[in-house]
Formats: structure tokens, sequence, C-alpha cells
């Protein structure tokens, strides 16, 4: 007879289902799993607190398109894990976390650190779930790990009690359940594309954001011949930096405010008009504006503003389908209009104020004095993890990115305390791809204090 115990079975279930990675804090009554997620080949990084190992586990769903798992103790342990998957369903990021919890039996009874994992997770997650038995944990972890990625992605939680974890069932009883398939690709329908060229073959003022869903669309290259064969100005979001180089000519982020302000149409790739876009709302957004919004998330469709154009799907396939037509049609916007005069020329304006300021000798130091010193002796190829306010800010102006998902930062939710968890999965994958790329994490003091400890686990 070949037994398994419920913890190789968590362990292969999630190296089936590649997931490379895990992070947590081990304890009762979750020592096991760890043990065995090592055993099959899964990369385990001991965190000094379960909000940062989330936040790290997050960032390789983000960085990899596969979720990291998160394993957690049970109570308080799981509590500390909400934060992170949280902001992994604020930022659209695929995570699953793995908790330990009470022994079935002693449920209700005032078990140790009983908690309604289960149920408070679900506020938190895209999917929130107890195996019924040993031999359901494959099929579980199998949905966990596709929900996380299938449509908008996120966090997904699987609670394993704790009685389950040394438990043991004949390997023939426990059904074999294969890696699930790539989310499925979707194109927009040829009518909208057709619909959306003509918006912009008829605005005066367009204007192209991307966002970082386009970073995890992995949109980069066809976005490149987007922008080269339209000609249209682009603004990244703040993590929309690097999918197109900071320094590419079509670039106006120095000028943010005014192409804002001032564009009679908007393509909108894989950023929601939220916060960060002043919800594209007057005064920053013209009132008249016109919005051809690019998400693979029906929901997402209308918020805010009602677009004049919606194009539901996968980014890349759906700016390749736009690319396409325009090549077509022969169209590209010119450059020599009043438009691109007005961009380039509150470009070069702002830019002179910045590096003004970044020339002071004054004490103690600027802001913008110091980021323009970090700036040179940072690798271009870098990954740049960013947190704080003043910090993240002005650092976001001052510091470029030229490669897709190579800008870390506070994100959707406006975390603090991301940034070590953050640089510590990104030098994992490095570690990993072996690429020889360095992680530099550029912090604000009060937002390092949130995961300052795990300074310890970079150090490790």
């Amino acid at each position: 007879m070949d037994e398994v115990t419920g913890a190789q079975l968590i362990a292969e279930s999630l190296k089936t289902q590649r997931v490379e990675y895990m992070f947590g804090i081990v304890g009762v009554p979750v020592i096991e799993v760890a043990m065995a997620a090592q055993a099959a080949g899964i990369k385990y990084v001991g965190m000094r607190n379960e909000q940062a190992a989330c936040y790290a586990a997050s960032t390789i769903g983000y960085l990899t398109g596969r979720p990291g798992a998160c394993l957690v103790v049970s109570g308080p342990g799981l509590i500390h894990a909400l934060g992170g998957m949280a902001n992994a369903n604020m930022n659209c990021w695929p995570v699953v976390v793995i908790g330990g919890s009470s022994d079935r039996n002693q449920e209700t009874a005032g078990a140790f650190q009983e908690f309604p994992q289960v149920e408070a997770c679900r506020l938190y997650s895209k999917f929130s779930a107890r195996p019924s038995s040993l031999e359901a944990i494959p099929a579980v972890i199998e949905k966990a790990v596709r929900t996380s990625i299938y449509g908008r992605p996120g966090a997904c939680y699987v609670d394993i009690a704790g009685d389950m974890v040394n438990a043991k069932v004949d390997r023939s009883k426990v059904r074999v359940v294969s890696c699930c398939s790539p989310p499925p690709i979707s194109l927009a329908e040829h009518s909208a594309i057709t619909e959306a060229l003509a918006v912009l073959k008829a605005a005066k003022r367009p204007l192209v954001i991307i966002g970082k869903g386009a970073a995890y669309g992995r949109a980069e290259t066809a976005l490149k011949l987007f922008v080269e064969t339209s000609g249209l100005p682009f603004l990244p979001t703040p993590m929309g930096k690097g999918v197109l180089p900071d320094d590419h000519p079509n670039c106006v982020a120095a000028a943010r405010s005014r192409a804002l302000l001032q564009a009679d149409v908007v393509l909108l790739l894989g950023a929601r008009l939220n916060w960060i876009l002043h919800f594209g709302l007057p005064p920053r957004f013209d009132p008249d504006v016109r919005i051809i919004q690019i998400d693979l998330c029906p929901e997402e469709m209308g918020n805010n503003v009602r677009p004049a154009v919606a194009l539901l799907g996968d980014i890349s396939a759906i700016v390749t389908q736009l690319l396409e037509c325009a090549r077509k049609d022969g169209w590209k916007y010119p450059s020599d209009t009043e438009w691109w005069s007005t961009l380039k020329e509150k470009v070069a304006a702002n830019t002179k104020i910045s590096k003004a300021l970044a020339l002071q000798s004054a004490l103690p130091m600027n802001y913008y004095t110091v980021f323009h010193h970090i700036s040179q002796l940072l690798p271009h190829d870098c990954i740049i993890v960013s947190e704080g306010a003043n910090t993240m800010d002005i650092g976001r102006t001052m510091l470029n990115n030229y490669l897709p998902r190579h800008r870390l930062d506070a994100g959707t939710f406006g975390t603090m305390g991301v940034g070590l968890g953050f640089a510590i999965a990104a030098a994992a994958v490095e570690r990993s791809e072996n690429k020889g790329r360095r992680i530099v994490c550029v912090e604000g003091d009060s937002a390092f204090g949130f995961s300052g400890m795990e300074v310890e686990t970079m150090c490790r």
C-alpha cells in the first residue's frame, strides 16, 4: 500500500499546478507542509511576518503569471495574511494562500487559535474553501490556482484542518488532477475594433494610457508596434512604467497633468479610472473626453465614465487587432500637430524644473537631488521597488524604467509596507532565472518601518 500524507498531497498538487515559490512562517499545524513543499521542489522562503509573506507570494504572480503560495498558521497567522490578500485582489495579482486551522473534531470547542477562516477569507479572495477529505485536496488546489489566474486575477484561499496534515490515505484512492490550462485568450468584436479606430482617427488630442494590466498581460511587444505605427503619445500609470521605456520618444509622462486635462480621446489599456487616474472626471479630465476602454473584466467597463467604445478581452490580443486594423487602413497620427507641440513643450518645461531641483546643492538634500544621484548608479535592467509618500511619488518621476514589470510600488490599494516583501520575491525570481538583474528597493522611512524586520530575511 502506497500511502501519502495530507502535507504531501498539498505540496505535490501545488507543484503539479506549476506553483514554484512558497513564502510563509511555519508552526503548528503547517510545519510538515513546508517540509513537503521543499521535498517536492518548491522554493520555500521563511519570512518574519505573514503579511510580508503574502505580499511576496502575490508579487510572484505578477512577475511570472503563475501564483506564488503563501503558507500560514491558524488564527492570528491567517489574519496577518489578510492584508496581503486584499492587496493582491486590488492589484489583480494571483496568489494562493494555504492556511492551517483547528482539528475538525475540536471545532466550536474553543480549539487553539480557532477562527472561522474560510468565512473570513471570502471577503478578501475570489475563492475560499476547505477540502472535505484528503482525496479532495488535488481538485481544490487546482481550482484555487485556476481561479487565481482566470478572469481578473486575484487571491484564493485553501484551508487545511490540522488533523489532515499528517493523516494518510492510499494514493490509489486520490484522483489525479492535471495542471490547469492557461487562461483562455479572448478577442474583441471586429466591429468594435473598427469603431475604436474611427474614434482615434477623429481625435485631435489623442492619448494612450498604459496600466499595469498591460504589464501583467505581457502586451509590451504588441504595444510597442502599435504606438510606433500609430504615432500616438502615451502615458504610463505608476506600474505601467517600463511596458514601453520611459525614454521612448512618444512618452509624455513629464506632461502628465496637461495630457490628462486636454486629451479629447483616451485609449485606456489595462488601467482603471480610479483614484490614480482621478476617476476620469473633471477637473483633471476634459468633461467631454471619449474613452476607448480595453479590459478583461466586463464589470470594469463604464466605471465612473461610460466608454465610447468598450473592447473586452486580452490586452495583447486586442492591441494586435488594433495594430492590424491601423496598418490595413494606413492611418498614422501626424507628428506635426498642435497637440504634439503642446505636449513636447510641457515635457521640456517640466523636465527643466526637475533638473534644476536635482542639481541644487543645499543641505539637507531635497528628494530630487537624492534621486538624481541614485538614478546615475542604477543598472538599465534593474527592478525598482519603491514605496513611501514623497519617496515613491517623486521617485516615480526621477527613476526611469526601461523594461516591463520592472517597477513595483504601493499599487492600487496604496499599501505601505509592501516593499521588502516585493523585493524578496523579485530576488527569488532573479535567482531562478539568473539574468543578472539587480533588485533595488527604495524605501521611505515610514514605509520601511511596517516590514523592516524582513531585512533579516533578505540577509539570510
